[in-house]
């Protein structure tokens, strides 16, 4: 027997039609790159968006077709998303901040054939786009007046192109298991992987998102998604954020810390996300000029591990609830986060900073275990812990083209590449990166908990941790710091910083102090470059 309900397919301009019908008047406001504020309604962008399905369709741009975006997030880039998913495209980010070798592999791989990008990228995209095979047309976010010069063929200003469209379309209609989006992951092993979303998985992605105990928005939020939408879907919120008619603030490409604050106050933002790195930047202009928050109520930090010391200072001085939160580009990409759960609401002080620490709990949609090597399922007791695995209807099920065939099973489990724990209550920690964990004396250590403690110290910025060769251990830690600025600390004064606040035997055996940590395309820090820059080290203990 079958349900008696309508097939209504989960589509992604389904969430811009509810947005502009029951929030049309709601503000969609950016920074442009072109410098001034720029103001819009959901109304506005779905009008502007049916635009650009009109002269995709116009152009021969046909469903399926890879629609290639490289830009910062503004009103203009959405309405080519929604624009381009609208007519049954499917809308392709690239990472700016990736090679242009990479940039150039990644589109010919995915045979881009259309590409939308900012400003900004321009003297990128003249390097690129020759030798993308592809490309059909380059359409740059602006209008005539700000048009740089180009040798480039098949080139149009934004605001000109759209101009030869009047909007009397009507969205194409197709399966919700249709792709709607593709994003590659970073690839610091090998060549970077294809994800393709279908509109189903970003329309429950969305949901999820939103509930109370996710990311807990609603039409009252005034939400800052400073996570790219070239960041695995701005985390859901270029969906969520329009599904549930909240407002929208897009940075645009600025993301300093004076820059970020601007947005925070004068729209006064409820609500925001993106990776520690850009939070760092944001506390240290809040300590340098003795600024506060007032307006804002929660920030969701991810894309690496939030350091404790991050998550007391905004709760502690600014009043800020902190959500720390796991995914990755394959799971859309939310995958835990952090809300207290009944048995931990209680929690003060030090006790709850110590759950904030976790990953968080999977929402609904997401199903996880920890296994061992031989792909046996460990307990959830908070301590043992083995490689994470993961499933839902969110979930990569393949990379485009097959590539990375071993990390999936025939249950659709996922290997996520991340050694974790889980505790009695579903809370999860990501102890490491399984190729970056010390195997010391046949015991592992977690250079991310090493790595947060040591970023407690007030005069460390921050801070990594590598293994390094031992002839006793196989490894040993070594912790790589960038000081404060007019700071000195030692090496002693670390470690005994440290000492009492991890096992004995996980202390690390040497600090090396840089300038600069180096980091991924996505703002992880890039353990591979640490590793290769120390490879001659020797540890005073070896």
């Amino acid at each position: 027997m079958l349900g008696l309900m309508q097939q209504w397919p989960l589509l992604c301009h389904k969430i811009l039609d509810h947005a502009a019908r029951q929030h049309g008047d709601r503000e969609v406001v950016s920074r442009s790159v072109e410098g001034p504020i720029v103001r819009t309604t959901y109304a506005g962008i779905r009008a502007r968006a049916l635009k650009v399905a009109q002269r995709l369709e116009r152009e021969g741009r046909k469903p399926g077709d890879r629609i290639a975006t490289l830009g910062w997030n503004t009103a203009r880039h959405l309405e080519a998303w929604y624009g381009a998913m609208g007519m049954g495209g499917v809308y392709h980010t690239l990472n700016p901040r990736l090679f242009p070798d990479q940039i150039a592999w990644i589109m010919n791989h995915a045979e881009d054939k259309v590409l939308f990008t900012d400003l900004t990228f321009m003297p990128l995209v003249e390097k690129i786009a020759p030798s993308v095979a592809s490309l059909k047309r380059v359409i740059v976010l602006t209008d005539g007046a700000h048009m740089p010069e180009t040798g480039l063929r098949d080139v149009v200003a934004y605001e000109d192109w759209l101009a030869e469209a009047d909007g009397d379309f009507e969205w194409r209609g197709f399966d919700e298991n249709t792709a709607a989006g593709m994003c590659y992951t970073s690839g610091t092993t090998g060549d970077p992987k294809g994800v393709v979303y279908s509109h189903r998985s970003n329309v429950l992605h969305a949901m999820i998102a939103s509930m109370p105990d996710a990311m807990g928005i609603s039409s009252r939020d005034t939400i800052l998604p400073v996570v790219p939408m070239f960041h695995a879907n701005a985390w859901g919120l270029a969906q969520s954020g329009p599904m549930i008619g909240a407002k929208l603030v897009m940075p645009g490409g600025k993301m300093d810390g004076a820059s970020i604050y601007e947005l925070l106050d004068t729209e006064k933002v409820t609500f925001t996300a993106a990776v520690p790195t850009v939070w760092l930047m944001l506390l240290q202009y809040l300590e340098e000029t003795g600024k506060k928050l007032p307006h804002l109520k929660k920030v969701v930090i991810g894309g690496s591990a939030c350091p404790r010391a991050m998550t007391e200072k905004f709760q502690n001085n600014y009043d800020v609830q902190v959500i720390h939160a796991w995914g990755m580009t394959e799971m859309s990409p939310l995958g835990s986060l952090g809300t207290l759960k009944p048995a931990y609401a209680d929690l003060k002080g030090a006790a709850q900073l110590d759950l904030q620490e976790k990953q968080g709990h999977a929402p609904f949609g997401v199903e996880m275990k920890v296994t061992d090597d031989g792909n046996r399922e460990l307990p959830w007791d908070g301590k043992t812990f083995g490689r994470l695995k993961v499933r839902g209807p969110a979930v990569a099920a393949s990379y485009y083209g097959g590539d990375g065939a071993e990390q999936f099973d025939e249950d659709d489990w996922f290997d996520t590449g991340d050694v974790a724990h889980i505790d009695p209550q579903g809370y999860m920690q990501i102890t490491d990166r399984a190729k970056d964990v010390i195997k010391s004396g046949g015991e592992w250590i977690s250079t991310i908990d090493l790595e947060n403690l040591a970023v407690g110290h007030p005069e460390i910025a921050e801070a990594a941790v590598i293994g390094i060769a031992h002839p006793k251990w196989d490894e040993r830690p070594l912790l790589v710091v960038v000081k404060k600025p007019g700071k000195d600390p030692s090496r002693d004064a670390i470690l005994d910083y440290m000492k009492g606040r991890c096992a004995k035997w996980w202390l690390p055996d040497d600090v090396a102090f840089v300038e600069e940590i180096p980091h991924t395309a996505t703002g992880k820090i890039q353990k591979t470059t640490l590793r290769e820059q120390f490879r001659d080290y020797r540890l005073p203990t070896a």
